[in-house]
């Protein structure tokens, strides 16, 4: 069959979300190979539902096409799996890990590969045992006694064997060493969004990859549900290209995308129209067996009692909806209009477009961020444009494993430096501070805000390159930066502030708490706890600066221009 048979695309994908049809396109399967696995699957029993009904009752048609898919797409002459990955995200609730389970014994009695090595992983211990006791318990529930001559189970090693081909299914844990030397024809990762949040999770599944190379029929599938907070690491990397699949920007792709997700314009929209429970049906392929609408109506009304986290969160995790930013309840109330003042533009534009521009900068030791902010303000309109870059030593990443994901994407988005040498952040900030002095944007004072502690070799590097001490202001750090935090938060909310859409910035917003201090706010590193910030606390130190109504050393502002002059 040709290659161009097998497009794995689904542009058509929200009609059929909308008529609750299959999202797996039409392909050139073997029929009747699809059909053995389909009949085996439906042959299966599940093990925790009264009466253990067979799948052929009990599952739907949506996962059934899965299967057909993956077991129908092998070449004849060549061996090869068309089908080679596949990454389903659904909502929990909808049989995940059963089907998981089901999946691996089924690829199991499928096998034709004398000594096969098959892998479930799970996020956890516990997610792992649970899709080991359901693979075991359809074992066990077969009525005719087949699977439990067929099978040999090792319940202290979590394995299952074939008698017959003496293959092997393991269900694991998720860990670095659970793909050392294995060269498996199945792996089935569960909760890919749960792993990802590992240091070493990338590297693992490039692991599991590299062990499927070796076997012509391999297949990789992933299911998982959305992430509770914006994605990041593998898992984002991978639902980004199902996602292009899906909409053919790959067309010689073997990632099959069965996404269970709104549009945008469902999950976006300020209305939040997802909220209307006609529409769940769309993203709820198991609906009717193991959820019901009046179970997720009742389990949403005690989500929103609990406030705008507690339904964010649900909503992720029940109808897949995208974190864009992480809300919390002690979050800086400009979070809340922070996605909506985005303007997305390079550094070059807000120069070219700004009469006067000031910096922040804010940083600690080697384990933390050094965050650059600049301000720019129109020359027009006098809206304040926001412009921001971090950078990290290696210690960072080594130190901070549980952020090294985000900040790695943050460096694929070209908003933050992993540093080469230990002084490369300081060259770097002076250099783009250099480059608004050149372009006679700053002010003759008050032109670059920093925390006064720890900043003696910028301050030393910045002096060098021309600025001068009236040019360089210490900002109160605490309770002294909450003028800042009020004047952002009410700029951002009447657009007169915009930043340039940089997830770098949104991930520090939605990573900031704020405190209550008598009659201030406080917005601390501390406070955020882990995650960072510098970035945000970088451009409150603009802020201060911005909010005295600057004029440029060039003499360029607002004031100056020939036209107002007249007027």
């Amino acid at each position: 069959m040709p290659v161009s048979d097998w497009l794995l695309a689904c542009p058509d994908w929200e009609a059929r979300l909308r008529d609750g049809r299959s999202l797996v396109p039409d392909l050139p399967l073997d029929e009747a190979a699809a059909a053995r696995g389909a009949a085996t699957f439906d042959m299966l029993h599940l093990p925790d539902v009264p009466g253990q009904p067979a799948l052929a009752e009990a599952a739907g048609d949506w996962f059934r096409s899965i299967v057909r898919a993956v077991c129908g797409s092998i070449d004849a002459q060549t061996g090869r799996r068309r089908v080679g990955e596949v990454f389903i995200l659904v909502p929990k609730k909808n049989s995940k890990t059963t089907n998981s389970a089901a999946l691996g014994l089924t690829l199991m009695l499928m096998n034709t590969r004398p000594n096969a090595d098959m892998l479930i992983v799970g996020p956890t211990q516990a997610v792992a045992e649970l899709c080991f006791e359901q693979a075991v318990g359809m074992i066990n529930a077969d009525p005719e006694g087949y699977l439990q001559k067929r099978f040999h189970v090792q319940t202290h090693r979590k394995t299952i064997t074939c008698r017959l081909s003496n293959a092997s299914l393991r269900i694991r844990s998720f860990s670095a060493d659970v793909m050392t030397g294995q060269k498996p024809s199945v792996a089935i990762v569960d909760e890919l969004h749960v792993m990802s949040a590992h240091g070493h999770a990338s590297g693992v599944i490039g692991q599991v990859r590299g062990g499927l190379m070796a076997n012509p029929e391999s297949v990789l599938v992933f299911i998982t549900t959305q992430s509770e907070r914006p994605p990041a690491g593998v898992f984002r990397a991978e639902l980004t290209y199902a996602r292009e699949v899906r909409d053919g920007r790959h067309p010689d792709a073997r990632t099959l995308p069965v996404l269970y997700e709104f549009p945008e314009s469902i999950q976006s929209d300020d209305l939040a129209p997802w909220r209307d429970e006609s529409l769940w049906p769309m993203v709820l392929p198991n609906l009717g067996r193991s959820i019901t609408i009046e179970r997720l109506r009742d389990d949403f009304a005690v989500a929103r009692s609990k406030g705008a986290d507690e339904e964010r969160r649900w909503a992720s995790q029940h109808l897949n909806i995208q974190i864009g930013i992480a809300l919390h309840s002690d979050r800086w109330i400009g979070a809340d209009y922070w996605l909506g003042a985005a303007e997305p533009m390079s550094l070059d534009e807000l120069i070219a477009r700004s009469d006067v521009c000031v910096a922040g900068i804010d940083g600690g030791g080697l384990d933390d961020l050094l965050g650059l902010a600049v301000i720019g303000r129109d020359r027009v309109n006098r809206v304040w444009r926001i412009w921001a870059h971090a950078w990290a030593q290696p210690e960072a990443l080594q130190k901070r494993k549980e952020i090294a994901p985000s900040l790695r994407d943050f460096r694929a988005d070209g908003d933050l430096t992993i540093c080469a040498t230990s002084t490369q952040d300081i060259v770097d900030v002076a250099d783009i501070v250099e480059r608004l002095a050149d372009a006679r944007l700053l002010p003759e004072a008050a032109a670059v805000g920093l925390d006064p502690y720890g900043v003696g070799a910028l301050v030393d590097e910045l002096a060098a390159r021309g600025l001068s001490d009236a040019q360089l202001v210490g900002i109160g750090q605490g309770s002294r930066l909450s003028p800042a935090i009020w004047t952002l938060e009410r700029k951002l909310k009447d657009g007169t502030a915009t930043h340039c859409g940089q997830r770098l910035m949104t991930w520090c917003v939605g990573n900031a708490r704020v405190e209550q201090r008598g009659n201030a706010v406080l917005i601390t590193k501390q406070t955020a706890g882990k995650s960072k910030i510098d970035p945000l606390v970088a451009t409150l130190n603009a802020v201060m600066l911005m909010a005295k109504n600057p004029v440029s050393g060039g003499n360029d502002s607002y004031l100056s221009r020939r036209e107002l002059v007249v007027l």
